[in-house]
């Protein structure tokens, strides 16, 4: 799991990251953009085999100037680090507080972190535990162990319990709500009740593309249970943590896992209350550990599956483990049985022989990583939201095994033709931000990629469906489908746990066609599937768009689904069919209704309310002081002035538009947005790269 919203990469768990996701086409830019390193000069070859000996004393003189820099004191609350290798801990030390308040200290042994997605790991040594017993076969169908499940699946391929752990089971995104994780601690709800209750329908053939899917962890969980005949918690006491002597580890929040639990920091350093998840047991992020208890494990681990006089997996179980099970290249690999690829260094893709689990839920992170040719083992766990993890980890492989960061090759390969090269072309949207798009498009002889994120920049090809971004250095797949047409893409910098799902071609509409000034952003609307793509209907693209449209069609790009409280803001929305959109809306901040205390839903929307939506979901990120020196001409009403001049700073207006002899630009604010110009705004919040865009104004600006 992750943190901010493509950092997020594990939860999208948080109301922090549910509520980033919608920040629509919104605040994903900023944050990403300021996280992907730029593409940096391939080492000399001599360097890249050669590191610093895995002793205990060159590990802590690593990691005492890795936590005393100021880059790590700015966001530390407290950290915990164990290493092991050939059979021992080699170092395992706490660093900062586990209260601030009280001034205690992170203790190795002692101080319990939330492992988050870490329990994925764990989750599937159970499983695995359940195959070598004969209880469990991977090729079944999942069903055949929970019993049958009320849910849609229209491609007459089952999901496969293996599906569950490689994360290709094709289920519709279904991650944790903002009410899973909550403050009652004596409702008790099992895996099963919540399993049954949100079945997601597959949307996806089984076992064809790879989403990090929560839900397809927690089926997994209900499997254990089943298979085994088990409370979960039971089973993972007796047959995982109790082998292992990990007497410091479970899924109950209760006793000592609850007296030692770190206090969690938000982003910003503030305390985080206390809180507890839905259902009671979480299999999928629900454990908690300390740093201790997690080297047993990955000691066992590397050691075959062995710990002592006990075992927990048989070796070739172990090895089996340790395989990736999924992959869109060879140097891309997406999960094995329990891991994941790690984080994508510069060049030097996704290492297959290194393998990874990372975790997030709200004030705490981990990241497991281990090397079994190695014979090694690293694990981190902090208690302050923030991207320790993405410094930790690249500074500890380059200062210790810098040769899985040897450059990728790339002078052997012929690239294709522009003409071939089209099977690669398209709208992508990301299968778990459907927020994130990416068009790729050939322009002269070239791939190109353009996204919100990052802009437009090149991709080089170096094997048949890999391709380097002349921008980050990092790699690009693509999976296609048996007629060579591009079905997949995986651009792991941006978002390493799933892929970008590649959509039909746009059509048009009758009165839409080709030559149109507006057919590019109705086309990718039509692409991504938020207009009917069909030519022989008329779009009507100068008529008026109303608020609830507006609204709707806003979080629905978002990837959102709308609220599910019952109770409502306006009067007017009961009954209408928009409203648990509207709704999410205000909860978002985004809606503030109308002087007379009704939202109006079916009222055309006008273009300056259209711009202050927005901006009120910028605002935070992207103050007024920007966009000051932004030109306009016409009429605007003062209360929606700091929103147009965002408007017109971002691009969010079709080609109609343009700055006159003196740059300014006259947004024709109070009159209704057409559909036409609505498809035109979600095109450049798709497109355009509003951060680069942000940062030229600060620059222009002197800074500030």
């Amino acid at each position: 799991m992750n943190l901010s919203l493509l950092r997020n990469r594990s939860a999208l768990w948080t109301k922090t990251v549910l509520s980033a996701a919608l920040v629509l086409t919104l605040t994903a830019p900023a944050v990403q953009a300021a996280t992907v390193p730029p593409a940096s000069p391939a080492a000399p070859a001599a360097a890249a085999v050669t590191g610093k000996p895995l002793t205990a004393e060159n590990v802590d003189a690593f990691l005492k100037p890795f936590f005393s820099s100021k880059d790590v004191q700015a966001q530390l609350a407290g950290a915990v680090v164990v290493v092991v290798k050939d059979g021992k801990t080699i170092v395992k030390e706490g660093f900062g507080y586990a209260d601030k308040a009280a001034k205690s200290k992170v203790d190795p042994d002692k101080t319990v972190f939330r492992m988050a997605s870490v329990s994925k790991t764990f989750n599937a040594v159970a499983a695995m535990q359940l195959v070598e017993q004969g209880k469990l076969d991977l090729k079944a169908d999942f069903q055949t162990y929970t019993g049958k499940m009320n849910f849609d699946n229209p491609f007459g391929v089952p999901v496969t319990v293996a599906d569950l752990l490689t994360h290709t089971t094709g289920f519709r995104i279904q991650d944790p709500l903002p009410e899973d994780i909550n403050q009652d601690f004596t409702t008790k709800v099992s895996i099963e009740d919540y399993v049954v209750k949100h079945m997601p329908p597959v949307v996806r053939k089984p076992g064809t593309s790879y989403m990090y899917d929560n839900f397809a962890s927690m089926l997994l969980g209900l499997v254990v249970e089943k298979a085994s005949g088990m409370p979960y918690e039971d089973y993972m006491q007796q047959h995982v943590f109790a082998p292992l002597k990990m007497d410091s580890s479970g899924f109950l929040l209760e006793g000592k896992l609850k007296d030692n639990l770190a206090t969690a920091y938000d982003a910003t350093g503030k305390a985080v209350d206390l809180y507890t998840l839905t259902p009671t047991v979480m299999p999928q992020g629900g454990m908690l550990s300390t740093g201790d208890d997690i080297a047993k494990f990955m000691t066992a681990f590397l050691d075959g599956g062995a710990a002592g006089t006990n075992r927990i997996l048989k070796t070739d179980t172990v090895q089996s483990m340790e395989e990736y099970r999924s992959s869109i290249h060879p140097l891309l690999p997406n999960t094995t049985y329990g891991f994941e690829a790690a984080f994508q260094l510069p060049g030097a893709g996704s290492n297959p022989k290194i393998i990874t689990k990372a975790g997030d839920l709200i004030g705490f992170s981990t990241y497991m990583f281990l090397i079994p040719e190695q014979n090694t083992g690293v694990f981190i766990a902090y208690n302050q939201q923030s991207a320790l993890r993405e410094l930790f980890y690249p500074a500890f492989i380059q200062t210790f095994f810098p040769q899985y960061t040897a450059p990728v090759k790339q002078d052997a390969y012929k690239p294709m033709s522009a003409e071939a090269l089209k099977a690669f072309t398209g709208y992508y949207a990301d299968l778990r931000l459907k927020s994130m798009v990416s068009t790729v498009s050939v322009q002269n002889g070239a791939l190109m990629i353009n996204d919100a994120l990052l802009g437009a920049r090149k991709l080089i090809q170096i094997d048949d469906n890999l391709f380097t971004d002349e921008l980050t250095g990092k790699l690009t797949g693509f999976a296609l489908t048996a007629d060579g047409q591009s079905a997949y893409m995986k651009e792991p910098y941006l978002n390493p746990f799933g892929y970008a799902q590649r959509g039909p071609d746009g059509v048009g509409y009758a009165d839409v066609p080709a030559g149109h000034p507006y057919a590019a952003p109705v086309k990718m609307l039509q692409s991504l599937g938020y207009l009917p793509n069909d030519a022989s209907l008329s779009f009507q693209p100068d008529s008026g768009i109303t608020r609830a449209q507006y609204v709707r069609l806003m979080m629905e790009s978002s990837g959102l689904k709308g609220s599910t409280t019952e109770k409502l803001a306006f009067p007017d929305l009961q009954g209408h069919p928009d409203a648990a959109y509207i709704q999410q809306a205000v909860e978002l901040g985004m809606i503030e209704g109308t002087a007379s205390g009704e939202f109006q839903p079916d009222r055309v929307i006008t273009r300056q309310e259209a711009a202050v939506l927005i901006w009120r979901a910028y605002n935070k990120q992207y103050p007024d002081k920007l966009f000051e020196k932004v030109k306009l001409s016409g009429t605007t009403d003062k209360w929606a002035v700091p929103a147009v001049k965002m408007a017109v700073a971002l691009g969010l207006y079709g080609p109609d538009f343009k700055p006159d002899a003196k740059g300014a630009v006259d947004y024709k604010s109070k009159a209704a947005l057409s559909k036409k110009e609505n498809a035109a705004i979600l095109y450049a919040l798709f497109t355009n790269p509003i951060s680069q865009i942000v940062t030229k104004l600060s620059q222009a600006d002197g800074g500030k």
